[in-house]
């Protein structure tokens, strides 16, 4: 049940908790990863198929057995049925509505003095989407990473992903990259399928940047790959933050709030309200709602660690809350919902009235559900299109406008102490 947290109109310690429930990365765990890279470098898909066997169970003869065929994904598209394939679809569509204003194009400003100024917009060529492929399986996650690349440009996205004994790749996750478009699965994952696709191997290609999310030492190989290839961002524990007015409907704000915590015990799900009333309806609700959950203990636990409820004097007190925490998730449940959002700075997705629940944005309303968490949305963004996307500027100078700037260039590099920079610009002016 949610504890009424007492903040006094300080947030930080309030902040602080919300803010470090992330895995820490342990001594042993680091070095097991950057032992995992330098093996994969060293011996490539000798070590792959090593580790396949060791971690997986699933015994690979020739490393072309890495590779997911296409009749393979055809049998995930026929397991899973017309009816999954309509929602994907459906889904595909979504993403593409609202992520195609994301799209940038390059341009070119013409002076009247025959400069050109300019910028370049270019899809990153090669990047690689890890999807998890243990007890859960998110083909949500391969269109969210997916969408957004495809319309950025980019040219050859393939799919990393680990497998069980079996073998074979869960027909969801193929049925979702047969609707993207995804044509390159690689049955590897781990930190090793990371260190794969960072420096390459003979059978898998080495890639520009690696996206998605995984376990921790996914998480730790992306860290510790990160300069040899971009990340996304490497995510903490789901979080929830619901501001609520007197008005809102008990039954759910309950249920939004557990849509969350039903993730990770390490999940956090807030109330921000103006009714200590409000309260009290959604612990009733809570405890009638969980008697027809099937992940009640996990959603306990989240609760009692890292939820409750924050009691506020006026909504504008209540986003001066959510604002310092910056939520991975915000809930708006009061009247007039679009008149709020003036007041909101920091958070990664918002969610504007009693029928626009979260679980509407982790599957199918078209915004992007790979979100920062921790307080991070101070800072970062919603996956988008621009982060698939590289930017180069260009410029040109006629010799008559080069030289209208050729001193101030030159004693501007003098002062920095860079005489071959102030050289540079004085030799295209010398007497030959």
């Amino acid at each position: 049940m949610l504890k009424i947290l007492d903040f006094k109109g300080n947030y930080e310690e309030i902040a602080v908790k919300f803010s470090t429930r992330k895995e820490d990365i342990s001594k042993e765990v680091n070095e097991a990863v950057l032992a995992i890279i330098d093996d994969v470098k060293a011996n490539g898909d000798k070590a792959l198929m090593k580790y396949c066997q060791q971690f997986d169970g699933f015994m690979i003869n020739d490393p072309k057995d890495f590779i997911v065929t296409k009749q393979e994904i055809l049998e995930g598209v026929s397991i899973v049925g017309a009816d999954f394939i309509r929602i994907l679809e459906r889904t595909k569509q979504q993403l593409i509505d609202f992520h195609k204003n994301q799209v940038e194009k390059s341009w070119s400003l013409f002076k009247e003095n025959g400069v050109i100024m300019g910028q370049l917009a270019r899809g990153i060529e090669n990047v690689a989407l890890y999807v998890p492929g243990g007890t859960a399986t998110y083909p949500s996650t391969v269109m969210m990473n997916a969408i957004p690349a495809m319309l950025a440009g980019v040219k050859n996205l393939v799919i990393i992903t680990p497998v069980k004994k079996d073998g074979k790749v869960n027909p969801t996750i193929l049925a979702a990259a047969y609707v993207c478009g995804i044509e390159k699965i690689y049955k590897v994952g781990g930190a090793q399928g990371v260190a794969a696709v960072a420096v390459g191997t003979s059978t898998i290609e080495k890639v520009d940047k690696i996206v998605g999310p995984g376990n921790i030492y996914v998480a730790t190989a992306k860290k510790c790959c990160y300069g040899m290839v971009d990340i996304d961002m490497v995510a903490g524990p789901s979080e929830i933050l619901i501001v609520a007015d007197e008005k809102a409907n008990p039954k759910y704000v309950a249920a939004d709030l557990m849509s969350q915590a039903e993730h990770d015990r390490l999940a956090s799900a807030i109330l921000v309200t103006t009714s200590y009333e409000l309260v009290e309806k959604v612990n009733s609700e809570l405890k009638r709602q969980m008697g027809y959950l099937s992940r009640t203990d996990i959603i306990e636990e989240s609760l009692k660690n890292y939820g409750g409820a924050i009691l506020v004097d006026d909504i504008k007190e209540a986003f001066d809350v959510s604002n310092y925490l910056a939520p991975e998730h915000l809930e708006v449940l009061v009247d007039n919902p679009m008149d709020t959002l003036p007041l909101i700075k920091n958070a990664g997705s918002i969610f504007l009235g009693q029928y626009t629940p979260e679980p509407l944005g982790d599957y199918m309303s078209g915004t992007n559900h790979v979100l920062p968490t921790g307080g991070t949305a101070k800072f970062y963004s919603a996956l988008g299109v621009y982060d698939f996307v590289k930017y180069s500027s260009y410029s040109y100078y006629p010799k008559q406008v080069l030289s209208t700037f050729k001193d101030d260039v030159v004693k501007f590099a003098k002062l920095e102490g860079l005489d071959a920079h102030a050289n540079s610009v004085a030799v295209r002016f010398e007497e030959d």
